[in-house]
């Protein structure tokens, strides 16, 4: 029996894709994109050769391919701007604008243990608390630029 067509390129579009979207930061390290493809193509292909159904080929994939990749700081700081800072510029600098501020939260981020289910805890409240904090406080020294 053959493998259903699911290559590399699948699930390095796949990964590209989350990259993309909510981990810009990761989205040109070459050697994440091509180590997580790879494992996620060979436990695909593993998986159905064991027998197992595409569902579940799929979920063992995915897995390993998003693996750590559940809790976003760009995502975060692109909600804070999206929601506190949005009068202040256009929609489409928002993002653009998201992306120049998450270096400038990062340290901020360090005092937090950001686990898959870090969004529903209190503990995200502070953090988008002090997130805003320091994106007024650069926005103040540094304008919108």
């Amino acid at each position: 029996m053959d493998t259903p067509q699911k290559d590399l390129s699948y699930f390095r579009l796949r990964l590209k894709e989350l990259l993309n979207a909510s981990f810009p930061e990761k989205m040109h390290d070459a050697k994440f994109i091509d180590q997580r493809s790879n494992w996620a193509a060979n436990a695909y292909e593993g998986a159905f050769r064991l027998g197992n159904p595409i569902s579940q080929c799929d979920h063992i994939a995915e897995y390993i391919l998003f693996e750590g990749l559940y809790f976003s700081k760009f995502d975060t700081v692109f909600q804070v701007v999206c929601n506190e800072f949005d009068t202040r510029m256009a929609d489409e600098e928002l993002r653009p604008f998201a992306l120049r501020m998450l270096p400038v939260c990062e340290p901020v981020f360090a005092h937090y243990k950001l686990t898959e289910d870090f969004g529903s805890t209190r503990e995200f409240d502070l953090l988008y608390t002090e997130l805003t904090g320091i994106i007024a406080i650069w926005v103040e020294e540094n304008g919108l630029q």
